[in-house]
């Protein structure tokens, strides 16, 4: 279904490196560069620079206490507080971000939903860590005779998505619940490990990530480079008009951690979620760099139709050698930790050389 809505590496060298230079001069070049073709060409002002319209800062994480060993415990939810096991073994995961945690964390969980792709569990995961588990129907739509086949300990979702489903699945095993997915993926994720025992293991990944964050901006010439970049994630989707993310987006906190970030057009959008536009409005998503995403084939979903049309060539990103095609999958359908360290790759590796 259409989703609005995921911690290594070396360590940065002491001195710039060629390919840091070389995202310094591209830092340059698209600061440089004039604005996208037609009348709104972008959120450009006049003259083509963007306001300063850099995302607020992201929420802190509350982490809970790590659980005491053996019997059980309480965890904050959506719907109140909820004892689980202390080292819960069949899990259930009825959602990406869910399975993204609980993969992050060591967890194999024994069931879990997938999202509406051909290839069942999304394509950024290691065939090897999912390998095993048991499919239990679509997003939104659990088999819960299915998930209590499985006899779980502990199920893992959020009341946006099975909030109408609690009581039924409240019978099966503890359920935790977080209001939403997306935006709050890091505290999603802290809750996640409450619920499986893991805080301390949670907070060495999201420890591991910032450092990553840290190592490609770096690589794209420092923060005050990375802050003068301007970056929109556009998503075509078949049926629907083309997205394009704000920085209350889980992409949107993403990019923020590097400093950079969208444009102002999805401002007030949505509460900066995302907004929609016409292939008539795809200027709206230009900025210095471009990623864009299908979802459904290039046909049904536009982008075969938009990308080859003439707003689309003369986007800014697109003239000067910015604009990049990514895995839907990864980018919009992957909310955790561990896709957003594949993310933070992708974006050093087609910005900054390597």
């Amino acid at each position: 279904m259409p989703r609005s809505s995921v911690a290594r590496r070396r360590s940065v060298p002491p001195s710039p490196t060629p390919a840091v230079a070389a995202a310094t001069a591209l830092a340059a070049v698209l600061l440089l560069a004039g604005c996208g073709a037609g009348d709104g060409a972008s959120s450009a002002g006049a003259g083509g620079s963007f306001k300063a319209a850099d995302c607020p800062a992201q929420p802190a994480v509350t982490w809970p206490e790590p659980a005491a060993a053996g019997g059980t415990h309480p965890v904050r939810t959506a719907m109140g507080a909820v004892r689980v096991p202390g080292a819960p073994k069949r899990v259930v995961v009825l959602d990406t971000a869910e399975l993204d945690s609980a993969l992050t964390l060591g967890v194999k969980p024994v069931g879990a939903t997938r999202s509406d792709v051909a290839s069942g569990f999304l394509d950024y995961l290691p065939r090897k860590a999912v390998a095993g588990i048991k499919d239990v129907g679509r997003i939104g739509a659990p088999n819960l005779e299915a998930v209590a086949a499985l006899k779980p300990d502990l199920i893992l979702t959020s009341k946006v998505r099975d909030g109408g489903r609690y009581a039924q699945l409240s019978k099966i095993a503890p359920t935790v619940m977080t209001e939403t997915t997306g935006y709050p993926w890091k505290q999603n994720f802290a809750t996640h490990a409450a619920a499986l025992g893991r805080i301390p293991e949670a907070r060495r990944a999201a420890a591991a990530y910032r450092a990553h964050a840290r190592r490609v901006t770096a690589a794209l010439g420092g923060p005050a480079k990375a802050g003068k970049l301007r970056t929109n994630v556009v998503r075509f989707v078949a049926g629907a008009d083309t997205r394009i993310y704000g920085c209350r987006s889980y992409l949107g906190t993403v990019l923020a951690d590097l400093g950079t970030g969208p444009t102002d057009v999805v401002d007030g959008a949505r509460d900066g979620l995302m907004t929609e536009v016409g292939p008539e409005q795809i200027t709206k998503a230009d900025a210095d760099a471009v990623f864009y995403a299908s979802y459904g084939t290039p046909e049904k979903s536009k982008e075969a139709q938009i990308t080859t049309g003439g707003l689309w060539k003369h986007l800014r990103a697109v003239t000067t050698g910015h604009s990049f095609r990514v895995d839907d999958q990864l980018w919009i359908q992957g909310i955790g930790y561990t896709a957003a360290g594949k993310i933070l790759d992708e974006i050093q590796q087609r910005l900054a050389g390597r």
